[in-house]
């Protein structure tokens, strides 16, 4: 099936060149081996209804998980059915400040690793948004601290990640919209120290279109530093699966 190559530039900056992010491609979506509803035969389907070319499938994946084999081996049938380019990765989650990731017994069967980080890792273990709030409630952390802590731990993980495979930094700074955190505690040297471990790894970051991340202040300044951007619907469903609106409004 021919179909026009569909695009936006985004962000707002005037350094460097902009770059446009394909929305015929699905670069995150999810299935009902983790945290999706849908079969990957329904996922496929979806993906082509919405006039897409190419979707990676990403279910979250961690040391106890078993059924990658199964996983991949579904996805190459699915391939085998359809003129979309399928690819299989996991979205594997970063557990300590060195960017330790939560990987799997076997990444063999991955074509690329979607980095995320739901829980700020710090040294005594990870901790989610509520316990995040109580401690900077306390005087404990403070946002600079959050947010610098967030970042180096991004910077060590995909440098970590790139070893094994071909790697996506998920919804990044998602966690600290959560917390209730300002973008501007994000400083534009975190964002260039982000964007230079990217460059150098040859990671890509990911426009989440369900979490809404990053912001597009976010987006412009990694855009103009020369990062690669991917449309990601971070679909549970099916019939979110290439669905564009936060996207197109940035």
């Amino acid at each position: 099936m021919s179909v026009e190559r569909e695009s936006v530039i985004v962000g707002g900056g005037t350094v460097g060149a902009a770059r446009p992010v394909d929305l015929l491609v699905d670069a995150h979506v999810h299935t009902g081996f983790a945290a999706g509803r849908d079969a990957i035969g329904v996922v496929v389907s979806a993906a082509d209804r919405a006039g897409l070319t190419a979707i990676t499938f990403a279910d979250q994946a961690g040391p106890e998980t078993t059924w990658l084999q199964a996983y991949a081996d579904a996805v190459r049938r699915a391939s085998r059915r359809t003129e979309l380019t399928l690819r299989v990765a996991a979205e594997i989650e970063i557990v300590q400040p060195d960017g330790w990731l939560a990987f799997p017994a076997d990444l063999g069967q991955l074509e690329a690793v979607s980095v995320a980080m739901s829980r700020l890792p710090l040294p005594d273990g990870p901790v989610g948004p509520r316990d995040i709030r109580a401690l900077l409630g306390t005087g404990e952390l403070t946002p600079e601290q959050v947010a610098e802590q967030a970042v180096t731990a991004m910077i060590h993980a995909v440098e970590r990640a790139s070893r094994y495979a071909p790697t996506q930094l998920a919804r990044p700074l998602s966690l600290l919209t959560q917390v209730g955190l300002d973008d501007c505690v994000i400083t534009a040297e975190l964002v260039d120290a982000l964007a230079t471990a990217c460059r150098s790894t040859g990671t890509s970051v990911e426009i989440s279109e369900a979490w809404r991340s990053p912001s597009p202040r976010i987006v412009a300044l990694l855009r103009d530093a020369g990062v690669s951007l991917l449309a990601a619907s971070d679909a549970r469903y099916a019939v979110e699966v290439g669905r564009w609106q936060y996207l197109r409004r940035i």
